[in-house]
């Protein structure tokens, strides 16, 4: 088991069977139908709780709703870390142009930040 950055493991399309499944999940869990499951949930927290039932039922209940909450959590931190590293190397390619443009000759204290940031974060 390797923890590099999500966005650096996978097949040759980019994506490993987890970054898929993730890719998968996230895309169901911002769905209607999940929305409508989460709702339910609560509302089973509720009546479980205004009906006075068995501690069982409530831990049941409650565990369902953890599990979920962990879940979700876990999808949130993979696909922000895959899109952290797509916006980096999206920043990274236009300051690379930028400083292709330049013409030659003297440069401003602005070009030399510029080229000192592409990468920053690989050296951080």
């Amino acid at each position: 088991m390797t923890f590099e950055h999500p966005a650096k493991k996978g097949d040759e399309n980019g994506l490993g069977r987890f970054e898929k499944l993730a890719e998968l999940a996230s895309n169901f869990t911002s769905s209607a139908a999940f929305s409508v499951f989460c709702v339910l949930l609560v509302a089973a927290f509720i009546v479980v709780h205004l009906a006075h039932l068995d501690t069982s039922w409530q831990h049941l209940v409650g565990d369902a709703m953890g599990a979920v909450a962990l879940l979700l959590l876990a999808l949130l931190k993979n696909s922000e870390r895959r899109a952290e590293h797509a916006i980096q190397v999206k920043l990274d390619a236009i300051a690379a142009a930028l400083l292709e443009q330049q013409e030659e000759g003297e440069w401003g204290q602005a070009h030399k930040d510029l080229q000192k940031a592409i990468g920053l974060e690989h050296r951080e």
